[in-house]
């Protein structure tokens, strides 16, 4: 037995651990101060300089609060829901490559800048995405409460819809790398960013991903005015944090496999190839790099929350079925034609777009015209 692999697989696990978590606390604090930015407000600025405290003293806050089980819910599952919805959330992140592997070896070992380099890894994403429904779904099925159990059915039939675009956009992904193995589809995008290829794939991934982590205009399960918080009404104290833990973390998570599969990675720019900030010249930059994507990402989920409303339910579910999905299919045909007739990038961009924008025609007739997407699929004048 490799007890050194054994060694370096703790290490990495602990560092993404404590990555992730880190990020959680202070993603909260850099929403905040964006939307108060935004809204033209002050932030939180109070606890420590310029507010930099204010995740300390929540976690503090959120650990000291007293927890309540009300009587009849289903206890053991009550207490373990928070628990199932945090660790995908975590464990998701394991084959994202945060950079190329060290050009040089430590303790005569070659380090990869990876937790797990597995061959299938986008079915591996894809596997782990699917499993976080069930915490928030058993979260209401337990609570015994009316409101708890409407999020929890309104989140998993929003999550299967979606994942069901999410998961053609991933296999857009690697059919243009020709590889299910994530550092694969990194490296394929040296020449040109997959979001200059497929750029309506890389729109339906990211629109997809807002659903997934039921982020605005997305946010249907835990709508306040018709399900009083939904899934986690019963929640309170840290099972209540955990939730909470979980959307911010895969919000990091999702960030990160979306630069990594359309925006290059931790590679940098075509135009950088061949100088100083090249990866392949610095191999330290491709964190940062990553970093920087990951943070541009997550500012767009937080301008979505304050720009979009909350959109109607029944619309939310014609758009993933009507909209999403067969949109999706299109992309994924175009781009096995691209593969197997080996077309110029730019031709695929073009044929891609041509698609997506008949979409967005569609979907602003239906919205200007206060039809559903029912009544517009069926004819209605």
């Amino acid at each position: 037995m490799d007890w050194w692999l054994i060694v370096e697989w703790l290490i990495k696990a602990v560092v993404l651990v404590l990555v992730l978590l880190t990020g959680f606390a202070y993603l909260t604090l850099f929403e905040r101060r964006v939307l108060a930015f935004m809204q033209v407000r002050i932030g939180p600025n109070r606890a420590g300089p310029q507010g930099l405290l204010q995740p300390v003293a929540d976690a503090v806050k959120l650990i000291f609060k007293e927890e309540l089980i009300p009587d009849k819910v289903e206890r053991l599952i009550f207490i373990l829901a928070p628990i199932i919805t945090v660790v995908p959330a975590v464990v998701i992140a394991a084959v994202v490559p945060w950079g190329p592997p060290v050009p040089f070896p430590v303790f005569g070992r070659t380090i990869t800048l990876q937790m797990a380099d597995i061959s299938v890894g986008i079915l591996y994403i894809t596997a782990i995405a699917s499993i976080a429904v069930y915490g928030i779904v058993l979260a209401g099925w337990a609570s015994n409460n009316k409101y708890a159990m409407l999020g929890g059915l309104r989140s998993s039939a929003q999550m299967i819809s979606y994942e069901l675009a999410l998961t053609l956009a991933f296999g857009t992904a690697a059919l243009m790398a020709g590889s299910l193995r994530v550092i694969d589809i990194v490296e394929a995008q040296k020449g040109v960013w997959f979001a200059l290829v497929q750029p309506a794939t890389a729109i339906i991934f990211l629109v997809a991903t807002l659903a997934e982590v039921n982020r605005a205009p997305f946010d249907m399960p835990e709508a306040e005015q018709e399900l009083t918080a939904g899934y986690h009404t019963e929640y309170s104290g840290m099972k209540f944090a955990l939730f909470f833990m979980a959307e911010y973390i895969k919000m990091i998570a999702i960030s990160a496999i979306a630069a990594t599969l359309f925006f290059g990675g931790y590679r940098e720019f075509s135009f950088l190839q061949n100088t100083w900030f090249s990866v392949d010249q610095n191999w330290w930059l491709g964190p940062i790099y990553l970093f920087l994507k990951v943070v541009v990402l997550l500012f767009f989920m937080v301008w979505v929350r304050a720009t979009l409303p909350r959109i109607r339910y029944d619309r939310l579910m014609a758009f993933g079925w009507k909209v999403m999905l067969p949109l999706a299919l299109i992309e994924v045909m175009i781009t096995g034609l691209f593969v197997v007739l080996g077309l110029p990038w730019y031709v695929n961009t073009l044929l891609a777009l041509i698609p997506f924008l008949g979409a967005v025609y569609l979907v602003d007739r239906a919205l200007t015209k206060k039809e559903t997407f029912g009544r517009l699929s069926h004819g209605s004048k």
